[in-house]
């Protein structure tokens, strides 16, 4: 890729992330062997990304560049923004390991899910057995060492709002008999094994579901009518959409963390297994 337009892709980015919560973008790695440019924190800006002035670019490494050219251009949008970019620098937490979310179950989307779920009870004070989100929703894996506010947000850009579901049980069966046909999205509080597009076994709180028994469901409100493919909402007994951003619940939470001198980690528990019937596995053999 052009060096000049790679600036101006990181550029652009730089650009977005300064709009809090509403876009998401990509990590490139920077190749700055023509300009010294590196990746800025709050503290070195002149020392990563360099100076420029009516005229020229000064370049980390001493090279300059006249005003009208394009690595002028996109060295001063990246280095304007730079104000507005420190608070996203900011380390927050630190990870012992980078977690990524992956179906059927990862540990980044568990990690996710149960403080959806307990987030959610807190909020609206009402029992949660369930919890549900959208491995669409998670853009971006969480790093190993420091995580900066710009991890989170970038992880978590939508405006998707914390919700609670009262669903009767023969409805909230009827949603994992979905997800066993199609695909399954990020689940906390069941044992979920299928195989073959079938349920084998499904488990809420460690018992199968009751059909007349109400379940209390943790989601977000893109996922109540029709957000990929699901419509948790429908035939709800209680439906309470709340004032939190997913990004909202999970900033604080992060930084718990190092309040407590821990580091962030989790693990995957085999709440969701995804089986193929023996005969599929020879035929495709």
């Amino acid at each position: 890729m052009d060096k000049a337009r790679l600036i101006i892709l990181v550029a652009c980015a730089l650009l977005a992330a300064s709009c809090q919560y509403r876009y998401s973008w990509e990590h490139y790695k920077m190749d700055g062997h023509r300009t010294g440019v590196g990746v800025p924190t709050a503290d070195n800006v002149v020392q990563a990304l360099g100076t420029v002035d009516d005229s020229l670019y000064h370049a980390p490494n001493g090279t300059t560049y006249p005003k009208g050219s394009a690595t002028y251009a996109a060295a001063a949008e990246m280095i304007a923004v730079q104000p507005q970019m420190a608070r996203l620098k900011e380390v927050i937490a630190v990870s012992a390991r980078e977690m990524s979310a992956n179906a059927p179950e990862s540990e980044l989307s568990n990690w996710l899910i149960d403080h959806l779920m307990e987030e959610t009870a807190r909020k609206t004070k009402r029992k949660v057995d369930v919890g549900i989100s959208n491995f669409g929703g998670i853009r971006v894996d969480l790093p190993e060492g420091d995580v900066l506010m710009d991890d989170l947000v970038s992880m978590f850009p939508f405006r998707n709002y914390l919700c609670y579901v009262a669903l009767k049980g023969a409805d909230l069966q009827n949603l994992f008999e979905q997800f066993a046909a199609s695909r399954v999205q990020v689940l906390g509080g069941v044992k979920f094994v299928v195989t073959d597009h079938k349920i084998d076994t499904l488990l809420v709180g460690g018992k199968p579901i009751d059909p007349e028994k109400t379940y209390g469901v943790a989601t977000i409100d893109f996922l109540l009518d029709g957000g990929d493919g699901l419509s948790v909402a429908r035939n709800a007994k209680e439906l309470i959409i709340t004032d939190e951003l997913i990004i909202d619940a999970m900033l604080p939470y992060a930084r718990s963390y190092a309040a407590t001198g821990k580091k962030i980690d989790y693990s995957k528990d085999g709440r969701v297994v995804i089986r193929r019937a023996l005969k599929q596995k020879e035929d495709e053999q």
